[in-house]
């Protein structure tokens, strides 16, 4: 995405994160570190003030406030990566490293600063009609971690690797398995010890036993 083609997007219209500019992104961060500091404050104005641009290259590049939110929530949900697999040649080593991989980004995007304080925010204006950032929240981040994944789940599956009726409930399992009451415990305040260390051992922990439920040698 360039200032050439971006036009103007609709509110809490998806852009794709591949598209931004290094400017754009330098934007997105700064917006983030604004929230962290400011919470439910952020503002267009304050916006451009932190990241040393003008209003109205905000309004071009994100449509409105919305906009920015959304691009705000894609870019830090951009930040769990799934390593692709071959659906015609998935073995269940190639499958296993990449739900591991996945739960690893995850545990460690949700655990910073920027996420703690997008969330507290989201779920403070739930349902109080401040904006849309709930509903933002959920479509660009844990919706969107689940489309990501699918064609995973959906590989393993086709592979003989993975049994499951359905995609939705097999991801929501692996994701309770990965998030535990890690993000509830970070919502109010808790630190519950997420190291480096901490978080490649409880992302290999819940690959494992989601395995153990949903692979294929349970059904023979």
């Amino acid at each position: 995405m360039n200032e050439a083609k971006t036009g103007e997007p609709k509110a809490g219209e998806a852009k794709a994160t591949e598209d931004w500019t290094a400017r754009q992104r330098d934007v997105l961060d700064a917006a983030l570190r604004l929230m962290v500091e400011e919470g439910d404050n952020l503002t267009m104005a304050g916006v451009a003030r932190r990241a040393s641009c003008s209003k109205e290259t905000l309004y071009k590049w994100f449509g409105d406030r919305d906009g920015l939110l959304t691009a705000t929530v894609q870019w830090q949900a951009s930040k769990v990566r799934v390593v692709p697999v071959d659906p015609g040649k998935v073995d269940l080593a190639s499958l296993a490293e990449s739900l591991e991989g996945y739960a690893r980004d995850w545990l460690k995007v949700i655990a910073s600063d920027t996420s703690i304080a997008l969330n507290r925010v989201a779920v403070s204006h739930a349902g109080s009609g401040k904006d849309n950032l709930g509903a933002i929240v959920l479509e660009n981040g844990r919706f969107a971690l689940a489309r990501r994944l699918r064609p995973v789940l959906d590989a393993g599956k086709k592979a003989g690797h993975l049994v499951f009726e359905d995609a939705e409930t097999a991801f929501r399992t692996f994701f309770g398995l990965v998030g535990r009451d890690v993000q509830i415990r970070l919502l109010l305040g808790d630190w519950p010890g997420l190291t480096e260390a901490a978080i490649a051992e409880d992302a290999a922990r819940a690959t494992r036993q989601f395995l153990a439920l949903y692979g294929a040698r349970k059904e023979q």
